[in-house]
């Protein structure tokens, strides 16, 4: 697909021979960037007063925009929550110029590229990427500096294109308004039992009515459809009614960053955004009312978490910032209520056994409101003492009032904002545009775009002065928030069902905060006090640039022995003063048995827990660490300035080798331990089933529930007996990468050596990891029912097995195939079948073997959810054998560029090599074959695959599903469900339906039709069949009549009758469209297209697989014992290195 030139501009024109007349005032030529940013950028007013900051990035490999309108929830109507989510979602279903609705989608699918959109409480924000040149990528430095002779060669301009009609003529067509509804509802039912939509949601229902941020954010389909036309609204007139108030020129802020110069992107900018309407409207502010006034403050709501989580916090109405970036005097306050060192709040509260953490800072509201928040992690003893931790950080506040603004602190946080700002490395291209669109809408100089947030440029005593009288004794509420809190828990708020109670703070508490915050019992709490100078500041900034041809692809092994194995690189790519290094402790003991893993999680918890006093200062000054626990043994990391990087990876060897397990400490950390591993069964479906996946198809592997049943038991000295062991006789993998020289990573690694003193661990004793086979025509599903009974979403991972991960050529040809169901799966199953929000296809990498997979997670049963993936792969046939040589071999330059993508930073490039080096293939040159293996497949290859791999109809397919089962799935509630009751409760729902529609039931005649209705086959179908039969033949109503009250009747059955255990999916509106467009589903007379694993109907009544049904459904062996089932299977060979490792061994002289 190319574009029309832009008008005005010829083809093959230099940067010179470019028109200078431009209508756009010019607002900055220079901004203040990072030393290391090598870009250009220019800011832009339009005649319609869009305002625009263009980015040329000469060595980018993809280009991206993002644009931001001032507009968001806050603005949607009282009686229509979540309008502005539900235009974002509306703008992306066709436009004038571009009507097919996947248009977007698959032009940017084509290039490389993706995009995504956020509404926020005042701004709701839209960007894509894409490849920055249509041809493979093989751009070197410097390559990109002149603009393309043929606007072919950029697919940035198309896209612009594209993206610029969403703000000029967006269609709303009817026909995608019902799914689009149904896609945020999707969204919204995935975040009901999230507790940090529920607590949040929570907050704001609860602040002040005349304020929009009590809004309801999201929407579902009560607030944006249904409630509506029950008052006779016309929605889709109230979308386009929301767009033409809200969506104005002067209220956008665009970024666009690609290779053309700034005179190209300019002019590209000019053309396609001119369109644009300017209204000329204000920009959305409320300073009128607050968020929480007199009504709200001086009150406690108590809430009950889906999770089993303890937090206290405090709100208090802050001081607006939006003016004062050069000051910032909320991070002032941040830094010192928020610390961690000694004398801090957390540092007292922890000591007493009553928290593990504890976070503050401002949250800015909209211009003109914001809240200072402070968040407290409770323990179980601290749970009951919350009243005396609010007075602790009363008491802190107020040592900060008596204590005048200490400038020696801002000019540490100064300095600190500085060194991290001059080395700030690249982002992605679109994480990048998104957010500066973003900070484009607050009131900035344009030259301080990339700083203004950024840097604190001056001290003000005054202001910090002022930004703390808001934190006052009488201006705060709080928040208690837990599972052991559920008695006297009286209400429900309206969107989530969160239970709580709201209530006002008991005077008597009232006057002892307010006694401790007027600086009375001052002598009370000598452990308060402010922190002393940070010893991490890096002053060691220096870093020796060396040209070089090319990158090195691969570390340098420089160390190779019985002991140790050190990998290192110095940075030759992004020269920033900073380093990775990461140690692998390797020891078959930390993974052997799940009691050992749990004892080994605990261990790394406790370990952690000492040093968070100690390691606080060097997150600060931005150095950090890890220790956690994986397959293979103990991973430690240090990361960030390398300047004092030593002092802290000795210090956390030595905490390591000499903990001291307290009792105290103990029983604080294996509780929330014990709360995590829970919790994990409450996370959303589709964040749990991946782990039953890989646990089934890796030899060895622990569940979560596994480890769970070891945790209670273990005891103080378990852990004080078992860690020596972890560190006794190990085998050391590190890898070294950054401003480290050869030397720096061999101290580091002697560091090890003599601060554990370990002992050799032979080869003949490490771990192998290998994953198993699942033989030719193998069909398994494993199926498990979800924890969270209030979860109403079930979730299907469908794996294919495809082979060995070392076998370069298959997978090339699994990763070209992922890339060209990418875009048609997300259309068919989760736009037009709408099967769920969560809907995600892809390559699966494991230990030694590789598979594709598809994710869904919906309200639809998991067998029904299984149906339309087979119904989708054995449709995907024609899809490939239609596939033109063109958009084959786009399909292979858009995933080649995708493997070539650039490195954006020092971290990423770690990240690679370690990836490589955990797996112990070690091939550090992997993208490379990628891209020559990809490079040779013809669609010959491609279909190939597909027929012995992916088909249905493969008899050498192997595959596994495995299968999330919501409690209150039908299947579940049939089990426990008596059919006769059923369909009492079916009578019921059917009258009470009939007469809300004004229609007699006359009880014999329906009692007649629903006789032959057997509850347990197919019940959906036959349901639908009767009330058709009763009011058609029994009523002599019209045809047209008939069909209005049996589509309102699927509507309200499809909701309802799960709940009676009764599956509704073969009938519910909204059936899945076949691939030809049209749809399967309940016909008129009650006979239905749809195939399914329950349902009985005539070949003449189904459609063919290539028409949307699914093909008939092999048998399935069900999994009931994973012992039994891994032991009928065969491992994979474990992972064997690439090539030599001497050929790894350093060749060149030292940087």
């Amino acid at each position: 697909m190319s574009a029309a030139p832009p008008s005005g501009f010829s083809r093959g024109l230099h940067q010179h021979e470019l028109r200078t007349a431009s209508s756009s005032e010019r607002l900055a030529d220079h901004l203040e960037k990072p030393s290391l940013d090598d870009r250009s950028y220019r800011v832009i007013r339009l005649p319609n007063k869009l305002e625009a900051l263009l980015v040329h990035d000469g060595e980018t490999d993809k280009a991206s925009a993002a644009l931001d309108v001032n507009v968001g929830n806050f603005s949607d109507k009282s009686d229509m929550p979540g309008m502005a989510h539900a235009v974002e979602h509306l703008l992306f279903m066709g436009t004038e110029k571009y009507p097919v609705e996947n248009a977007y989608s698959q032009y940017l699918t084509s290039h490389s590229g993706y995009s995504n959109a956020y509404t926020a409480s005042t701004s709701t924000n839209y960007y894509f990427e894409v490849a920055a040149s249509a041809g493979t990528d093989t751009t070197t430095h410097g390559a990109a500096d002149a603009p393309s002779a043929n606007l072919a060669d950029s697919p940035l301009y198309g896209a612009l294109d594209r993206f610029a009609q969403f703000f000029i003529a967006p269609l709303f067509l009817s026909s995608t308004l019902d799914r689009e509804l149904k896609a945020v509802d999707s969204e919204n039912k995935k975040n009901l039992q999230s507790d940090t939509w529920r607590l949040n949601q929570l907050n704001k229902s609860l602040s002040n009515p005349k304020h929009p941020y009590c809004h309801f954010s999201t929407g579902n389909l009560e607030t944006l459809r249904d409630a509506p036309k029950q008052r006779g609204i016309d929605v889709r007139a109230e979308f386009i009614q929301f767009h033409e108030a809200h969506y104005s020129a002067n209220r956008m802020k665009l970024v666009v960053l690609g290779r053309e110069p700034l005179d190209v992107l300019q002019q590209w900018v000019e053309e396609l955004f001119a369109g644009v309407r300017n209204k000329d409207l204000p920009q959305n502010r409320w300073d009128d009312e607050q968020p929480l006034t007199k009504r709200e403050l001086l009150m406690q709501y108590f809430a009950k978490p889906v999770m089993d989580s303890r937090e206290l916090d405090i709100y208090f109405p802050f001081l607006d910032e939006e003016n004062l970036f050069e000051t910032q005097p909320s991070r002032y306050l941040a830094h010192l209520i928020g610390h961690e060192g000694p004398g801090s709040i957390l540092a007292l509260i922890k000591a007493k056994g009553w928290a593990n953490g504890l976070g503050a800072g401002s949250m800015p509201v909209c211009p003109g409101s914001a809240l200072f928040g402070i968040s407290i992690r409770l323990t179980v003893d601290g749970l009951k003492h919350y009243k005396e931790i609010v007075k602790i950080v009363f008491h802190y506040i107020s040592l900060l009032k008596l204590t005048p603004p200490q400038e020696w602190i801002v000019e540490e946080m100064k300095g600190m904002a500085e060194v991290d700002f001059r080395f700030k490395q690249k982002s992605p291209a679109s994480k990048f545009t998104s957010r500066i669109s973003s900070v484009m809408q607050k009131p900035l100089p344009r030259e301080l775009l990339l700083s203004g947030l950024s840097l604190i440029r001056r001290f003000d005593a005054d202001l910090i002065t002022q930004a703390l009288s808001y934190l006052r004794a009488d201006n705060f509420r709080l928040s208690i928030v837990s599972q052991d809190l559920s008695d006297g828990l009286d209400q429900k708020e309206r969107w989530y069902g969160t239970e709580y109670r709201n209530e006002q703070i008991p005077a008597d508490f009232l006057e002892e905060i307010q006694r401790v915050a007027d600086g009375h019992c001052r002598s009370d709490l000598p452990e308060l006090y402010l922190p002393g100078k940070n010893e991490f500041i890096p002053t060691k900034l220096e870093v020796e640039k060396k040209e070089v041809a090319e990158p090195l692809k691969a570390p340098r092994l420089i160390r190779n022995d019985e002991g140790v194995r050190i990998w290192w690189k110095k940075d030759d790519r992004f020269w920033v003063p900073k380093g990775n290094v990461w140690i692998t402790l390797r020891n078959p003991l930390v993974n052997a048995t799940p009691e050992n893993a749990v004892k080994t999680k605990l261990y790394c918890e406790l370990v952690n827990d000492a040093l968070v006093e100690y390691s606080y200062d060097a997150e600060l000054a931005g150095l950090n660490y890890g220790l956690s626990s994986d397959s293979l043994g103990l991973d430690v990391d240090v990361s960030g300035y390398n300047d004092k990087m030593p002092v802290l990876l000795e210090k956390v060897l030595g905490s390591m080798r000499d903990l001291e397990v307290k009792p105290d400490r103990f029983k604080v950390v294996k509780e929330r331990l014990l709360r995590a591993y829970r919790n994990w069964d409450f996370q959303q479906p589709y964040q749990q089933v991946g782990e039953f996946t890989r646990w089934l198809n890796n030899e060895r592997g622990w569940t979560n529930e596994q480890c769970l049943a070891e945790l209670p038991r273990l005891t103080v000295q378990d852990i004080q007996e078992f860690h020596p062991q972890l560190l006794r006789q190990v085998h050391v993998e590190a890898l070294a990468h950054g401003n480290l020289y050869k030397e720096d990573a061999l101290r580091l690694s002697r560091l090890v050596e003599t601060t554990l003193k370990p002992r050799p661990l032979p080869p003949s004793q490490w771990t192998i990891e290998r994953s198993l086979i699942l033989p030719p025509a193998s069909d398994f599903t494993y199926q498990r029912t979800l924890k969270d009974p209030a979860n109403v979403n079930h979730c299907i991972e469908y794996f294919l097995f495809i082979g060995d991960c070392a076998d370069r050529a298959l997978r090339a040809r699994l990763l070209l195939f992922a890339q060209t169901t990418d875009e048609p799966a997300f259309d068919q199953l989760r736009t037009k079948e709408q099967l769920g929000y969560i809907v995600f296809t892809g390559p699966r990498m494991q230990a030694t073997t590789m598979g594709y997979r598809v994710l869904i997670q919906s309200e639809r049963t998991t067998e029904y959810l299984e149906t339309r993936i087979d119904a989708f792969l054995q449709g995907f046939a024609k899809v490939l054998a239609d596939m033109t040589p063109e958009a084959f071999e786009g399909h292979k330059r858009s995933l080649i560029n995708k493997r070539r993508e650039k490195l954006k930073n020092l971290g990423q490039e770690s990240q690679r090599f370690w990836s490589h080096i955990g797996t112990e293939y070690f091939d550090f040159e992997q993208v490379d074959h990628d891209v020559a293996n990809l490079q040779a497949l013809s669609k010959a290859d491609l279909v190939e695959f597909y027929a012995h791999y992916i088909s249905p109809q493969s008899t050498q397919r192997a595959k596994i599903a495995v299968h999330m089962v919501a409690q209150s799935s039908p299947s579940e509630i049939a089990k426990n469900t008596n059919p006769d009751e059923q369909k009492r409760s079916v009578l019921l729902l059917v009258g009470q339906f009939l007469n809300s529609q004004g229609i007699e039931m006359e009880t014999e005649k329906v009692e007649a039709r629903f006789a032959d209705v057997d509850m347990t086959i197919d019940a959906g179908t036959s349901i639908v069949a009767a009330m058709t039969a009763y009011l058609r033949d029994d009523l002599k109503l019209e045809d047209a009549k008939v069909q209005d009250v049996v589509d309102a009747g699927q509507k309200v059955m499809g909701t309802v009758l799960p709940s009676l255990g009764i599956n509704m999916d073969s009938i519910t509106s909204g059936s899945p469209p076949s691939a030809e467009g049209t749809t399967n589903g309940a016909t008129l007379d009650g006979s239905t297209t749809s195939a399914s694993t329950t349902a009985t109907t005539s070949s003449a009544m189904t459609p063919k697989a290539s028409e949307g049904a699914a093909p008939a459904k092999q048998a399935t062996t069900l999994i009931q014992d994973v012992h039994a089932y891994k032991a009928g299977l065969k491992a994979s060979v474990g992972a064997r290195p690439v090539k030599d490792l001497s050929e790894f061994e350093e060749a060149e002289p030292k940087l």
